[in-house]
């Protein structure tokens, strides 16, 4: 409930309003979102695969994160952009709303299983690096990031369809709770 002033204040801004309500800016914004969202994710499942030993098995490690982290970076950066302004647009129900804060847990354990990988798997990456099936950790790197990645799809699919709106009243104390919904304590 801290946050949820802030949140509200957000909401009522011009810039949010106008960029909710505009007939084709939301809709853009939102197909941009998933447009750069396949980009990215095609990238980090072709890289998971092949940290899982499933995909091109005779391709060095190191060559597949040279030819695919362009195109994963610039994917990532466009979709947060484009995250951030679709957040922008509703930020009081996205704050609200289940799916959208388990997807943002989710984001940050993938970012430090990034950070994990990067800071203690691929510097020994010489060692393994045309093995066609790479060491455990690095295995298990992927096979997180993919658990991670489709995690953060789903529940980010479902934001649009939130059971638990705060104008759905009755509903559990637990859910207001989790949700933020006011007047409800």
């Amino acid at each position: 409930m801290y946050f949820l002033p802030f949140f509200e204040r957000l909401a009522e801004s011009p810039w949010s309003a106008g960029l909710h309500e505009s007939e084709i800016a939301y809709s853009l914004i939102e197909s941009f979102h998933v447009w750069s969202l396949c980009l990215f994710f095609g990238m980090t499942i072709m890289f998971d695969l092949r940290l899982l030993g499933w995909i091109m098995r005779d391709v060095p490690v190191s060559e597949v994160i040279r030819r695919l982290q362009p195109w994963t970076i610039a994917g990532f950066i466009l979709m947060v952009i484009s995250g951030t302004l679709l957040f922008y647009a509703i930020p009081l129900r996205s704050y609200q709303n289940l799916f959208f804060r388990g997807k943002m847990i989710l984001l940050l354990l993938a970012g430090l299983n990034v950070l994990i990988f990067h800071s203690r798997v691929f510097p020994s990456v010489a060692k393994w690096d045309a093995d066609a099936r790479p060491p455990r950790l690095a295995r298990l790197a992927g096979a997180f990031s993919l658990v991670l990645w489709i995690g953060i799809v789903v529940s980010g699919r479902m934001i649009a369809y939130n059971w638990f709106d705060c104008d759905r009243q009755p509903q559990p104390d637990i859910i207001n709770f989790l949700t933020s919904c006011p007047g409800t304590e």
